[in-house]
């Protein structure tokens, strides 16, 4: 009799116990579900700070920046350096409208987290030092057939940019950006054209006459 209570007392302890384990996983699971906001683990701290846009969106900014930044310095000389009147006030407005342009583009790339250059690139620098050697005239034709030439590019990549940029605020500063830039294209392409004939003419009055025996 003794041992028959014995086993059944064993039984008894060994349910409690088994339900016991079955009622905490229960009350984990639960909440676990009644939570569904507890923290997850995610990559999203590894992505905080970067640029949301894509490659070519932020090359294209990084290089208009540069040119930005070539064309304010340029212009900056050319309303020292240059002889012809009309020169130096095209020198001046690309000291105008690219420095605003430049601020626009400053303030876009903040909003984007792109770092932008500082200075211009290795070509521009060159132009720079080899303009700062001429003088009067030579200057000027130099200056404005590099101007042309410069904006003939700058166009092409601003009309690709206001089509094909994926960033909505990239392709907005490109579209708004785009006339400005055709007008200095314009512009520069009447002036090299007349620094041109105006070369071609001293050159035609200095030339020894042949035509004498």
């Amino acid at each position: 009799m003794s041992k028959a209570l014995l086993v059944l007392s064993f039984a008894a302890v060994t349910a409690f116990a088994t339900a016991q384990t079955q009622g905490d996983a229960s009350t984990q699971t639960g909440d676990r579900a009644s939570n569904p906001t507890s923290p997850t683990p995610t990559n999203s701290s590894n992505n905080a700070g970067k640029s949301g846009i894509s490659a070519t969106d932020k090359r294209f900014m990084k290089e208009a920046a540069q040119g930005g930044l070539a064309e304010v310095e340029l212009g900056q000389l050319a309303t020292q350096k240059a002889s012809n009147d009309d020169v130096k006030k095209f020198g001046q407005r690309m000291v105008d409208d690219h420095s605003k342009a430049n601020d626009q583009l400053k303030q876009l790339a903040s909003q984007k987290n792109v770092q932008l250059p500082q200075e211009t690139n290795a070509k521009d620098k060159a132009l720079k030092d080899r303009l700062e050697k001429l003088s009067g005239a030579e200057f000027d034709k130099v200056y404005m057939t590099e101007m042309r030439k410069d904006h003939k590019k700058d166009v092409a990549e601003f009309e690709r940019e206001s089509k094909t940029a994926k960033d909505p605020d990239v392709k907005s500063f490109a579209s708004q950006t785009l006339p400005t830039l055709q007008d200095h294209l314009k512009q520069a392409e009447n002036l090299a054209t007349s620094q041109n004939s105006q070369k071609s003419e001293r050159s035609s009055l200095h030339a020894p006459d042949t035509t004498q025996k």
